[in-house]
């Protein structure tokens, strides 16, 4: 942990990259999900988030702000939860939106309906 962060208390790395960094990735894969974007848009949107954590535990604490690794441990943890939120949300959308094509298949995904009536030609 000395590697990654040179002073901060776990205390301080809970607070800004869990609670403050992460809450804000749920909140943009989900803003991300509900405007219909794709995939690479949340990409973006963590790297964006990781400089900003970097950022905060650098003029907070002063930590060094040119942390490769400790940049690309966070944004990674900002990614994985803003896409787990764009996963949800699109799922939750599909279901609600389309109910007549699709049903819930777990909390992250959907699948055809299996009573949908079928097209005759």
């Amino acid at each position: 942990m000395n590697e990654l962060y040179s002073s901060t208390s776990l205390l301080h790395i809970f607070f800004i990259t869990i609670v403050f960094g992460c809450g804000c990735a749920w909140l943009a894969g989900r803003a991300i999900a509900l405007t219909w974007r794709p995939i690479p848009m949340v990409l973006g949107a963590a790297v964006l988030m990781g400089l900003a954590v970097r950022f905060v535990h650098f003029a907070l604490f002063g930590e060094a702000l040119n942390a490769p690794l400790t940049l690309a441990i966070e944004t990674a943890i900002l990614f994985a939860v803003a896409l787990l939120a764009y996963r949800r949300t699109r799922a939750r959308q599909m279901v609600q939106q389309y109910y007549w094509l699709y049903e819930a298949s777990g909390p992250l995904g959907w699948r055809p309906r299996q009573d949908k009536p079928q097209a005759t030609v």
